[in-house]
């Protein structure tokens, strides 16, 4: 059995016949498009079935079915399984059919929130948003090591990077298709109507993702575009090569700004429509349009911030990322500190951080640690980062719910909340995420 599970998701190995010479351009072409955009759709929608607890919070907590210290503990519950998913499954991937990787964890994903959406006790409902966490961590190392597998080391800044819009598809998805729903139909079809996408984009990867060039007969793609790297990597096996990317100081140093950049991200997407509904008086359909527009800015700066890094500075990701980090910190400072602030400063403070943070988790999330890791061990190296910088949201949650539930107080009947300290938390990780990207300026890229 086990053999089995094994065999189905091991890699291919490289077909037998090779594609004639004359028509490698045209089956490269296509199916680099057909690889790309699975992929970009596909963790999409795995975004979806992560995100769709945060416009259901408040109702959860209306309804008197959780509190905001349960919330922060189902919520970190994900965060953490992720967290250690993302490290092992990282280093899977590596190894693995990328399709039937991710698409698994797609549809099992999707199932999770589709049985979420029925009545469970506390512990039950923690248990199963923890397993979905496990499955979530099954999409972004397939999707990162079919682009390292797809496109060279000159191109593929681009492509991730438009890649990256997919967190903000799946985030605008979520705050205006899956709230709409809730508004309309009650918390439940929040959790379905997610599980239903979900569904659909695992449909997609299964019949559009292909594994790599070599197992359709096609050329590396370091070969095929003639783009090898300064620092060769070659006759070092998978193995060599990950145990490289746990001795590389620059990694580590990534990791940790990733963390803490994850920790203000996380602020927002869990806990901003909390937030605006509980602090400002805002309706959740109101909350939810504030912080959607994040997703539409993130797309702008996820297209571009690859393009750019790529064209102007030689491939380098240290000054975008900096740029970054530091209009992050602004923004998070305006949108929680601004005092008698209204709808239009606060739309305007999550245009620039959406912008920003989608800049962010695609140099320091991801992108940066694999240019400069063999692309044999890219999916380890999504793994490292991954597990710190989940690790970070998972401690963002539960230290969130908790200072978020110490300042809830109920005078005369009426209910207010003091978040003082919590904002406190989240805009020091932003500061200290930016000091630390200081600190990989002379990392060098391998092939």
């Amino acid at each position: 059995m086990f053999k089995k599970i094994l065999e189905f998701f091991s890699a291919l190995a490289p077909a037998a016949n090779r594609v004639s010479p004359d028509k490698v351009k045209g089956l490269y072409n296509r199916l680099r498009w057909s690889v790309f955009l699975s992929a970009t759709l596909g963790y999409g929608m795995f975004y979806v079935c992560r995100l769709s607890l945060s416009v259901i919070k408040k109702p959860l907590v209306d309804a008197g079915i959780l509190t905001e210290k349960d919330l922060g503990i189902v919520g970190s519950a994900l965060f953490f399984s992720y967290a250690v998913g993302k490290l092992a499954n990282g280093f899977l991937a590596d190894r693995s059919n990328v399709r039937r990787f991710m698409a698994t964890g797609l549809l099992l994903t999707a199932l999770i929130n589709i049985a979420l959406g029925f009545p469970l006790t506390f512990i039950a409902f923690t248990l199963l948003w923890g397993l979905n966490g496990w499955f979530q961590s099954m999409g972004s190392a397939p999707s990162v090591i079919s682009l390292s597998r797809w496109f060279s080391n000159h191109e593929r800044g681009t492509y991730y990077s438009i890649w990256s819009t997919s967190h903000s598809i799946g985030k605008g998805i979520t705050y205006v298709v899956i709230a709409s729903i809730v508004s309309f139909a009650g918390w439940q079809w929040g959790f379905w109507g997610a599980g239903l996408i979900g569904l659909i984009g695992a449909a997609v990867v299964a019949l559009f993702m292909r594994d790599s060039p070599e197992s359709e007969g096609l050329p590396s793609i370091a070969d095929y575009k003639n783009d090898h790297a300064a620092i060769s990597t070659s006759g070092k096996s998978v193995g060599t090569l990950q145990k490289e990317v746990l001795k590389n100081p620059y990694i580590w140093i990534l990791a940790f700004s990733s963390a803490l950049m994850y920790i203000s991200r996380y602020a927002i997407e869990s806990w901003g429509i909390f937030y605006l509904q509980a602090k400002q008086g805002y309706s959740g359909i109101e909350a939810s349009s504030i912080v959607s527009v994040s997703a539409i800015s993130g797309i702008v700066g996820t297209f571009i911030s690859g393009f750019i890094s790529d064209r102007f500075f030689n491939g380098s990701r240290n000054v975008p990322a900096l740029v970054a980090g530091i209009i992050n910190v602004i923004s998070l400072s305006v949108f929680l500190y601004y005092p008698g602030a209204g709808i239009f400063v606060y739309t305007l403070s999550m245009i620039t951080f959406g912008f920003a943070i989608d800049i962010l988790i695609t140099f320091l999330g991801g992108l940066m640690a694999v240019d400069i890791a063999s692309k044999k061990a890219s999916g380890a190296a999504l793994g490292l980062i991954g597990i710190a910088s989940y690790m970070g949201a998972g401690i963002q949650d539960v230290v969130s719910g908790m200072l978020i539930g110490d300042g809830r107080s109920t005078i005369n009947g009426i209910e207010s909340y003091d978040f003082s300290v919590v904002r406190i938390f989240w805009l020091g990780a932003a500061i200290a995420s930016v000091i630390l990207t200081l600190f990989v300026w002379n990392a060098k890229a391998k092939d």
